[in-house]
């Protein structure tokens, strides 16, 4: 583990491993920015999941292309998707040929992650260690109990990149807000948020005291919008019927750009913690979030 004060001579060509939801790419955004501050010059490519690729496709930020990773033990897991030795092997062979000056791990403690990256080939490795994973030419240890933006910008510190911000921010584009329009049309009243989903059903506020919120911002003059996706639609639905004032609801209708757009707009979003509560701060909604236990530290 070794870490260096000044940047690193020929950076052109820096890979990242962040294979996960939206607000795990935003908590790294200031890292990124670090990156891309201090490396002006370098292509940052990020390894990252197939929505990536059209979310970030002409949205101005750090990242400068997306390889979206195939399905990989650790690295990507989804349910319905197998691991394919043969697409990985090609993957690999790919990515040799990409010629990487860096390679950074930012997905988790390394137990797969760190092999991962150590095939990419990459001139120089960094990034996070947990006590059972293969070592990076550097990397700092994984500690659970830390703020993840902290975590990502200590591991780019390793090369010398330098924090420029500490809040994510994302920049909403013209066809974000179209979309946002064109299913919720500006009107003289205010826009309030409620996001009932998470990940962990843990996370999960209860719906009737959501719909308590969302009653008493309908009372006080907001038009009052209830997001999620479609598998959150029972969630979303319970809290709309449980409200005694008419809320709209935009489950599965939107975009993840679109459903930027629309945080955009919001003076206020209610959310449990999840990537929509993170997607509004970064666009600039005030937000009232909901944490579980340790999440609140992370």
């Amino acid at each position: 583990m070794v870490a260096r004060a000044g940047s690193e001579p020929g950076i052109r060509k820096i890979a990242v491993l962040r294979a996960n939801g939206i607000g795990d790419f935003l908590l790294a955004v200031p890292a990124l920015q670090a990156l891309h501050a201090t490396y002006p010059a370098a292509e940052i490519t990020l390894l990252g999941k197939p929505w990536h690729a059209p979310f970030l496709a002409g949205r101005p930020g750090p990242v400068d292309r997306v390889i979206v990773v195939p399905p990989s033990r650790g690295v990507r897991d989804e349910l319905d998707v197998v691991e394919k030795t043969a697409e990985l092997e090609q993957f690999f062979e790919v990515m040799a040929q990409e010629g990487f000056d860096l390679a950074i791990q930012l997905h988790g403690g390394g137990r797969y992650s760190n092999p991962f990256v150590l095939r990419l080939d990459a001139r120089m490795t960094i990034g996070l260690k947990s006590p059972e994973a293969a070592a990076l030419d550097r990397w700092v240890p994984y500690i659970y109990f830390q703020s993840e933006i902290l975590r990502c910008l200590e591991v780019v510190s390793l090369v010398g990149a330098t924090t420029v911000v500490l809040e994510p921010r994302l920049v909403v584009t013209a066809a974000d807000l179209d979309e946002a329009q064109r299913l919720v049309p500006n009107a003289e009243k205010p826009l309030a948020l409620l996001h009932p989903g998470a990940t962990d059903p843990r996370r999960r506020w209860p719906v009737e005291k959501l719909a308590a919120v969302g009653d008493a911002l309908a009372l006080a003059g907001a038009h009052v919008v209830v997001s999620g996706t479609e598998p959150e639609r029972a969630l979303v639905e319970a809290v709309v019927n449980r409200m005694g004032v008419e809320a709209q609801n935009v489950c599965g209708r939107l975009s993840l750009g679109g459903l930027a757009g629309l945080l955009s707009r919001c003076r206020v979003v209610v959310s449990n913690d999840s990537g929509p509560l993170h997607l509004a701060a970064a666009v600039g909604a005030a937000t009232v979030g909901i944490y579980w236990c340790g999440n609140l530290i992370t």
